[in-house]
Formats: C-alpha cells, structure tokens, sequence
C-alpha cells in the first residue's frame, strides 16, 4: 500500500470585513514542490493549499483542496489527518484574527484603526494531539531571530519528529525560488541543507522524512 502524505501550504488569510485581512507573503511554492517529490515516491498526496497561486503543473496527480481562512485549514486537514502515514505541516497559518469580522466593504470614514485580535487555531499542535504512534510529523518553522531555540520549542510543544526551520528574514526565504534549511529531530540531531532550489531542497527533505517514518515504523527485531 502506497504511503498517504498529508501536505499543507501557503498563507492563511483572516478577514476584517469582506475585502480587507492580514496575512504573510508565503507564496506556497515550497510546499508544492514537497506535493511533487512526494508524488515521485509513489505516495498518495493530498495537498491543502491556502491563498496564493503557485506553479501546479505536476501535480496531477495529488488530491488538491483549497482553503482560505485558518480555521478552514485545519478542517480540511482535519478530515485527512487520522488516514495519513506522514503530515508534511509547511503553510504559513496567519497566527491571529480579528474579533470582530463586519460584513461588506467597510468605508474608510467608517474603520475602527484600533482593531483587537484573537489568536487562530494552531493546526498543527491540534492536530498532534491525536496522532498515531505509526504518524510521522514534519513541521515548518520561519523565523527571523533566534532559529535554533524556536524550531526545537516547536519540536517539543508540538509533539513532531522533526521541524524543518528557515530564516526568513530580509526577505531571504518568502517568494523565492531558493532556500536553505536547517531540519531538527526529536533525537537532538540536526542537518543543516545548503542554499539550494526549492525543488532540490523538497526532494531531498521527502528522502529525509521517508527514512524516518520507515525506522520509525521497522518491524521489532
């Protein structure tokens, strides 16, 4: 039976009102490019894609579902979670909201320029806590300081196996065709992955994550 990837990807966006929100520039090309090389092995992906329009070609293949809001990816993560062997967790879930969303295009002599927030749902710490032994779990930490404490706090708070961290600074990393990445693992190792192309960069990180579901997954001697 083929392995069932779970991927999720891209930005996140949280309304004002009917036309206005926050959200990142997250383009979602990373992530299609894991979909690609997960399709390479042979798995069965379903892709959960936010607000953007990266490349698809290639992607045939892959169950492809589109969301927009963060509570709308984690139901549509919900659904496919319990059946997947890995969760390859990369989209950029817009942390908060506003309270209030009003209806309609709001006129600028009408805005409120103190806008409270709320936070989002985590989707991946939610979804961690219904994980499978068998699950393998892969998240995405961006940051801009601090990479190394940050990706192991989310190794640890969300429960994964390992968290594939990148700077994101100076506009290093969101919308580029390039990257580089460090991968931290529940074992304390880490690798560090050269500056390289996002498709080089995915096909090598699905190598990773395949080796450590099947170890994970070895029958006992």
């Amino acid at each position: 039976m083929p392995v069932r990837c779970l991927i999720n990807a891209g930005p996140t966006r949280e309304y004002f009102d009917d036309v206005r929100f926050v959200s990142n520039p997250s383009s979602g090309k990373f992530g299609t490019k894991i979909a690609k090389a997960a399709l390479k092995k042979g798995w069965q992906v379903v892709l959960v894609l936010g607000a953007c329009s990266p490349d698809l070609s290639g992607l045939e293949n892959a169950s492809i579902v589109r969301v927009i809001t963060s509570q709308d990816m984690y139901e549509k993560c919900s659904e496919y979670f319990d059946d997947c062997n890995i969760f390859i967790a990369s989209a950029a879930v817009c942390d908060m909201k506003p309270k209030t969303r009003l209806s309609g295009k709001v006129k600028k002599f009408d805005m409120q320029f103190n806008v409270a927030f709320e936070p989002t749902i985590d989707v991946l710490k939610t979804l961690s806590k219904r994980r499978k032994k068998s699950q393998f779990l892969a998240g995405f930490a961006a940051e801009t300081d601090n990479l190394p404490a940050y990706a192991k706090k989310k190794l640890s708070e969300k429960n994964l196996d390992c968290v594939i961290a990148n700077n994101v600074s100076n506009g290093r990393a969101f919308e580029k065709d390039c990257n580089e990445v460090s991968i931290f693992f529940a074992d304390g190792q880490k690798l560090d992955m050269p500056y390289a192309e996002k498709e080089v960069l995915a096909e090598q990180i699905v190598d990773i994550v395949e080796r450590g579901y099947l170890a994970k997954n070895a029958p006992a001697c």
